[in-house]
């Protein structure tokens, strides 16, 4: 079979496209699919440039949706021909958060989905929503599941309530469609016009170019009549977290799902008592939010944004283009 490995030290010219084994059947508990999609993160850039080592041979990617070819002894969630999707927290059943780390994550700790075939446990593994393609339900492993638990599992979001969403990333386009399809109002930050364009034609009730207004965060607050929103979906991290505790309401929430501007800094902590914020970290969810996720995804018929699709074999193509920042919500990978 084809598969993607990485070659120690890392870095996006070492992606090598090779020929595998076949894996077999499923033993007791497991299953076997034939895998025809994946989707990018920020998460996967890293460990594939080699900003976050990884094991010589390593096969990247959290996400991977796919058929069931067979089940093994004792599966009954699962028959052939089923379509499912994989958890980006494979061993994170239910319940309350209980993994810290990446060892266990496919295409990190262990080896991901940029493969044809794998034969893993039925329980790092859910039904995909009816309706999407294999490349769109992959685009709910990561990015689509941490939205969700920000804003519906941790942040109780309901009707009428006011969302900032920071960027064009694929977490963020997901909290976007999640919030509007809950009866939401979102305004949206982005430093390019024509993406927040496409902003607005996706729902965003109003956008800020965060370069144009580098004070965004009283933009957004006047947007409010001065009130702040109800939730903040912060990717940025320690140079956009004072912007988004100006932006937010007193008693309101902000979800901490990003690093990308670093993975330490200041915190204006006077001004977080003063609000009575709640600040609180994220990364990704359980199989049993990702369950509840997809039923989500049929009942309001979200269709993720997929901007651009890749064959497998041009992986580290697809990373270059994510390194970009051209991309507007997820990028792809077909096969």
């Amino acid at each position: 079979m084809q598969a993607i490995q990485i070659k120690a030290p890392g870095g996006l010219d070492t992606l090598e496209c090779v020929d595998l084994p076949d894996p077999g059947q499923p033993g007791p508990g497991e299953i076997r699919v034939r895998l025809h999609g994946g989707s990018l993160n920020y998460h996967d850039y890293l460990v594939c440039s080699g900003a976050t080592p990884a094991e010589d041979g390593r096969i990247p990617l959290a996400d991977g949706a796919g058929i069931v070819e067979a089940v093994g002894e004792g599966v009954d969630a699962f028959v052939q021909g089923d379509r499912v999707v994989s958890c980006f927290f494979p061993d994170w059943q239910d319940g309350p958060p209980a993994v810290g780390d990446f060892a266990r994550v496919p295409g990190d700790g262990i080896d991901g989905f940029a493969q044809e075939l794998v034969v893993r446990p039925a329980t790092a593994f859910t039904h995909m929503p009816e309706g999407l393609d294999f490349v769109e339900a992959a685009t709910i492993t990561t990015a689509g599941l941490t939205a969700w638990r920000a804003l519906i599992v941790e942040g109780g979001l309901k009707a009428g309530d006011t969302v900032l969403v920071m960027g064009t990333g694929g977490v963020s386009i997901w909290a976007l469609q999640i919030a509007k399809a809950m009866g939401a109002r979102v305004v949206a930050t982005s430093s390019s016009d024509a993406k927040l364009e496409k902003l607005r034609a996706m729902g965003a009730d109003h956008t800020i170019n965060y370069r144009s207004e580098p004070e965004w965060g009283e933009a957004v607050l006047a947007w409010t009549g001065g009130r702040g929103v109800d939730h903040v979906v912060e990717v940025g991290g320690p140079a956009t977290l004072a912007q988004s505790l100006q932006a937010v309401r007193i008693g309101g929430h902000i979800t901490l799902i990003g690093v990308l501007t670093g993975t330490g800094g200041e915190v204006p902590t006077a001004l977080l008592m003063a609000k009575q914020v709640r600040l609180h970290g994220v990364i990704v969810g359980s199989r049993r939010e990702q369950v509840d996720f997809v039923r989500a995804i049929e009942v309001m018929g979200i269709k993720p944004h997929v901007d651009r699709r890749f064959a497998l074999a041009d992986l580290a193509e697809a990373f270059r283009y994510e390194e970009s920042g051209a991309h507007f919500g997820k990028i792809g990978v077909s096969w």
